[in-house]
């Protein structure tokens, strides 16, 4: 058989494998509780097999792979992200309302009065426990021979402890209809050695109360902390309180307004972003680290921009000896990763032992609190950038000047013409229009910059007085950061709502940047 034939004799094989193997993941998907991913998913492989099944996408085959995997990875996290900021996702709202209200029913508490003492004995490669009555137990000093003489006395089946497949539920039978007769009980010692797979196995007695592991030597039956009502709501068993569920806030509420832990998720609409505008608290941060961060990319692309220009000029200039070391050394910053330059620099602009205020001190008597004073602070953040970012543009710069025309400087020196006329009237006018894209591009680089805020000065110094942590330097990013994983609240759904403003920044860029792209081209 020709390999045509044995492609022919295997498509439907693998196609049916494929298809099984699809429908399982979707089915996994959906008894997760996941309905609409599970649909989602299903849609897409149901697509996939269309493609790749029928003659009338023949042409979407090749495309497909390419589509299917920005679907994955970039549409859904960005339509997932947007999701959660209209919902009050946190660390305290976490679960969903089911889970929420399932949690809270599981919750049991033992029951002292009813309670059991244990002990416990090898039987072979495997453990029984035997339990007596904790009130007849304690009135002996040997518990193990008044348990064999008491009715109340059970024992458990063979417990296989040692391995995790054991079963989490047993049926105790009384100890004298058992032919199991117990002998010395295991030391302590040995029985704290097994206390996970104890705390993990539930002992049932023939009247059916079960009977959970709750101490060092006792077994006792555990009874519900709350009781579902018919309206939904629960009582707490113990105080008789009745909680209902707010799903304007996302917790089980008492009349006297008490919440019980934990929350559930629920949506709140522009909860989030009205938060932005309307608190005082959060808007004052908000508006302050916005503004940073258009200051702080603006800056950044306009100091790169001078000097890697001038760096571009002057190394152009013919006359200039050893050019190719020169040009070698001042892209270094640019070959040497960024967070190992971010880092050095960092332990230079520290204000005790740093090399940059020993030498401050020495010539001018100054030691500038970089880290602890906001000014100083965005000063370093903007000198470590404009020297991580100048070699990228001195490189872009020095290919534009290349393309330049060696007659229009010809002519120019002709004409007696300086070399500040000439970069404002030749070089600057023909590297402009190329230049503005890319510029777009760096700055919209920057205004997500995290790596630099987070490693160098983490966002401090910070803000006093405010309800989520934020800096002085922190840029929306590092604030979205700080806010989704180091608040104490871990507010996820006011992290997404950030983010999400941020990516329509960052799309308005880059329509930007298209739309010069084409009008560059155009003139072209």
């Amino acid at each position: 058989m020709g390999q045509t034939d044995w492609g022919r004799l295997l498509k439907w094989p693998f196609t049916i494998a494929t298809l099984l193997a699809a429908l399982w993941l979707v089915f996994k998907i959906y008894v997760t509780g996941q309905p609409v991913w599970a649909v989602a998913t299903l849609g897409l492989f149901g697509l996939g097999f269309f493609v790749y099944l029928s003659n009338v996408a023949f042409p979407y085959r090749y495309l497909f792979p390419g589509l299917a995997g920005m679907a994955v990875f970039v549409v859904f996290p960005l339509a997932y992200t947007i999701q959660i900021g209209f919902t009050n996702y946190s660390s305290t709202n976490l679960l969903t309302f089911e889970r929420a209200t399932a949690y809270l029913l599981d919750q049991t508490t033992p029951s002292e009065g009813d309670a059991f003492s244990f002990t416990l004995h090898a039987d072979g490669s495997e453990f029984r426990v035997v339990l007596s009555p904790k009130h007849e137990a304690e009135d002996e000093e040997d518990p193990v021979k008044l348990a064999a003489l008491q009715a109340g006395t059970f024992v458990s089946p063979p417990l296989a402890l040692l391995k995790p497949q054991a079963s989490p539920e047993a049926a105790a039978t009384p100890l004298k209809s058992a032919s199991f007769q117990p002998g010395e009980p295991l030391p302590l010692g040995e029985v704290l050695k097994h206390r996970k797979a104890l705390a993990a196995i539930k002992l049932r007695l023939p009247d059916g109360k079960l009977l959970s592991y709750s101490g060092v030597r006792e077994f006792s039956p555990l009874t519900p902390t709350w009781k579902q009502n018919p309206d939904g709501s629960l009582t707490l068993l113990k105080t008789g309180t009745v909680y209902k569920p707010n799903h304007d806030s996302g917790f089980y509420e008492s009349a006297a307004g008490e919440k019980q832990q934990p929350g559930f998720k629920v949506g709140i609409g522009f909860g989030n972003y009205v938060r932005m505008i309307a608190d005082p608290d959060f808007r004052g941060p908000f508006v302050a680290i916005f503004v940073w961060t258009v200051v702080f990319a603006g800056l950044t692309v306009l100091f790169t921009l001078a000097v890697g220009t001038t760096l571009a000029v002057l190394l152009n200039w013919e006359a200039l000896r050893f050019r190719a070391v020169y040009r070698t050394l001042l892209f270094l910053p640019y070959a040497v990763p960024g967070f190992i330059s971010i880092l050095v620099f960092k332990g230079l602009f520290n204000q005790n032992f740093g090399e940059i205020n020993y030498i401050l001190n020495a010539l001018f008597g100054i030691k500038p609190a970089w880290f602890a004073d906001p000014t100083m602070a965005k000063v370093m953040i903007l000198l470590v950038n404009t020297w991580l970012g100048y070699p990228y543009i001195m490189v872009l710069c020095t290919g534009l000047i290349k393309a330049i025309p060696a007659d229009l400087y010809e002519a120019s020196a002709i004409a007696g013409a300086k070399p500040l006329t000439n970069f404002w009237k030749i070089t600057a006018p023909l590297i402009v229009k190329p230049l503005t894209p890319l510029l777009i591009a760096s700055f919209a680089f920057n205004f997500n910059n995290f790596v630099l805020i987070a490693l160098l000065t983490n966002g401090r110094p910070d803000f006093l007085n405010t309800k989520v942590p934020a800096g002085t330097t922190d840029i929306l990013v590092s604030y979205t950061y700080r806010i989704a994983f180091q608040d104490s609240g871990q507010n996820f759904g006011l992290a997404a709502a950030i983010s999400t403003v941020i990516f329509f920044l960052v799309a308005m860029l880059s329509m930007a940047n298209l739309k010069l792209a084409k009008v560059n081209d155009q003139r072209g």
